[in-house]
């Protein structure tokens, strides 16, 4: 509208989206969609049967089951038993709500299977009671992670109060060179800004490496935003973003699709819009990424050293010689080159098709060196029969890889799924706090492509030279 003053992505969902001034700097903001899945699911359902009250639309919330679950053959016949399925079963059954079941064609990970099917379009506002919930704002969604309480507010009012969180932008510069991803331009925005480089904003990721990447690398992404200290991520849809979208199961067609596209066309943000912070960022120079410690900022190239924290002070220095004891490295040794126990390549990250065919392109023709346990997780079943259906399956199991079903398995450690007696994990997912993966277990995070190239090597290697 003429006259109105310029406004960002974010600003123009939250204003499209905003049902009243709830005072104090809050708004109402109407929902468009509230995800639920099978490990705080049920509870949520279950209190709100109790207070009397039920879904306000009904066909805005899904529920899936994908964290705790197995990933082994045979799990359907045994989630009768799982406690967390069944709640969620009786929970979804009791309100009306669909449920996207571990028999169900489309079954898989929250975060990979609403974007695939359409659930999620440019320009929604998305909850779920899950912290990585801002991993659809790759699709230029407004979505961010809910708590429990929350979260029964959003399902019986298709609605929210939130204060304004802010809004930064960072345009990353020129082009990631070849055989490094966008996993790894999230966790070279880490070490250079830091776990709190976000400072609770919502964070929309620009320029022109950002816009050549596909929208899975978008996704993943959009994915560490929380890891970055950030409210949400977002990305700006664009023909990359519209070509992606067409033809998915819930996705407008036909005219309809036609004019949803020229109205996410507008969602870009305005020249001149106000940003509360602009970070900039040359993405030409990024190396394939490691984390070294036990927080997703505590990354350096593969080629890199493991820092000294005698150089810290304070707290800073404190967190990073834990962090070192935790992980048994030694400060200024190369982290290439060291020892693994396990290799994992899955989680609401990195398991989407593309992400299986750059660790594929690196394990093709090569083996899993001895003693290291392999496993690889398709973040959904969509994903993995397309990737059989390309015989990724066969060149992961001939490497050595447990092919498994869809779910977040290790990406966090439920007591399902295990690495056994492995101590030290190389791992494609977006957390590597103390245990996170288990018991003890030392996890260092990379991109698929690391993963695989170190699973051969027996130790952490470069992926650069796998492929030469």
């Amino acid at each position: 509208m003429r006259g109105e003053a310029p406004r960002s992505i974010v600003e123009k969902i939250w204003r499209a989206h905003a049902m009243a001034d709830a005072g104090g700097g809050e708004t109402l903001l109407h929902l468009d969609r509230v995800f639920l899945h099978e490990r705080t699911g049920p509870a949520l359902l279950s209190a709100l049967a109790a207070a009397g009250r039920r879904p306000a639309i009904r066909a805005q919330v899904l529920a899936l089951v994908d964290h705790a679950v197995e990933t082994t053959p045979g799990r359907v016949a045994r989630a009768a038993a799982n406690p967390f399925v069944k709640g969620l079963r009786e929970g979804t059954g009791a309100a009306g709500i669909a449920l996207v079941d571990l028999d169900d064609p489309r079954q898989g990970i929250v975060h990979v299977v609403t974007p695939e099917q359409g659930f999620v379009l440019p320009g929604m506002t998305v909850v779920c009671p899950d912290s990585h919930t801002g991993t659809v704002g790759g699709l230029g969604a407004l979505a961010w992670g809910i708590g429990s309480t929350e979260g029964e507010h959003a399902v019986a009012t298709q609605s929210l109060v939130r204060a304004w969180p802010g809004q930064a932008r960072i345009d990353c510069h020129g082009r990631l060179p070849e055989g490094v991803t966008a996993k790894d331009l999230a966790l070279a925005l880490l070490a250079r800004f830091g776990a709190e480089g976000g400072g609770g904003r919502a964070i929309e990721y620009a320029g022109e490496a950002v816009r050549a990447l596909g929208v899975e690398g978008r996704l993943t992404l959009c994915n560490l935003a929380v890891e970055f200290g950030a409210w949400t991520g977002i990305v700006a849809p664009d023909d990359t973003t519209f070509r992606w979208i067409a033809g998915r199961p819930e996705a407008p067609a036909a005219r309809a699709f036609d004019e949803a596209v020229a109205h996410w066309r507008t969602l870009a943000s305005d020249e001149g819009a106000a940003w509360d912070a602009v970070m900039d960022f040359d993405a030409s120079g990024v190396a394939p990424m490691l984390t070294w410690g036990t927080s997703p900022a505590q990354a350096i190239a593969v080629d890199g050293r493991v820092p000294d924290p005698s150089g810290l002070a304070g707290a800073a220095r404190a967190a990073a010689e834990r962090a070192l004891a935790y992980m048994d490295l030694v400060p200024g040794a190369p982290i290439e080159g060291t020892p693994i126990d396990a290799a994992f390549i899955g989680s609401c990250t990195n398991s989407r098709l593309p992400d299986l065919r750059d660790a594929a392109a690196i394990l093709r023709g090569r083996r899993v060196a001895p003693g290291v346990k392999a496993i690889v997780v398709p973040g959904s079943s969509t994903v993995k029969r397309d990737a059989e259906a390309e015989g990724l399956d066969r060149v992961f199991r001939e490497a050595g890889f447990e092919w498994r079903e869809s779910g977040c398995s290790l990406c966090f450690f439920a007591g399902i799924d295990s690495f056994g007696g492995a101590r030290r994990v190389v791992t494609s997912t977006n957390r590597n706090f103390e245990g996170r993966q288990g018991p003890g277990v030392r996890s260092h995070l990379a991109s698929p492509a690391t993963v695989a190239a170190s699973a051969v090597a027996g130790c952490l290697a470069d992926p650069r030279k796998a492929v030469r």
